[in-house]
């Protein structure tokens, strides 16, 4: 195991974990983006590109506000994105972790433990193929990381309910988790 936190730390997370299973993390989600900042041909050709890897249809953004500078007109679509759960984000994962290599930054994990990397070229991606006419592109992928139980606050009925932390998932538990499911190691 190669992870930036004592070994100790790690067997206390791990055995917390078998005590009570309602403390170990799960991956909520994972959201795959590519933000050209602009749109047109290269944009559509953007998205089958993301549907292609991730195998599920991805959704347009728009731009929030007009940035003359850069040439973008509030409401012009300028990324494109896509939210995988479940068995399909895991098998998403297991590619990208695989195109970057299995190393990623501690500094990447934020305090609720939601984890963020890139991938600077899509062709390194297994089964991707280069093609001329789309080019090379990069993508952002985003792990939303959760304990069972966080529903409540999203769920409509009695939505004021309080998640304690102690509750959330902390930057140790996210490097654990991630070491234990795909062998990520992290500097």
């Amino acid at each position: 195991m190669s992870l930036p936190i004592p070994p100790e730390e790690v067997s206390r997370i791990l055995k917390d974990w078998e005590e009570h299973p309602m403390r170990k993390p799960r991956i909520a989600k994972v959201t795959v983006n590519i933000a050209l900042g602009y749109g047109g041909e290269r944009l559509r050709k953007a998205a089958q590109v993301l549907e292609e890897i991730t195998g599920q249809k991805p959704v347009f953004r728009r731009a929030k506000r007009t940035i003359r500078a850069f040439g973008v007109r509030k409401g012009e679509n300028i990324a494109v994105m896509v939210t995988l759960r479940k068995d399909k984000a895991v098998a998403f994962l297991k590619k990208a972790f695989e195109a970057v290599g299995y190393k990623a930054k501690a500094s990447s994990i934020d305090q609720f433990g939601n984890f963020a990397f890139g991938i600077e070229e899509h062709i390194l991606i297994p089964g991707v193929k280069y093609d001329p006419e789309i080019g090379i592109l990069g993508m952002d992928v985003i792990l939303t990381i959760e304990r069972p139980g966080y529903r409540i606050t999203r769920r409509k009925r009695a939505r004021k309910q309080h998640i304690p932390l102690r509750h959330r998932v902390t930057p140790e538990e996210t490097m654990v988790l991630l070491n234990q499911m795909f062998g990520v190691k992290f500097e």
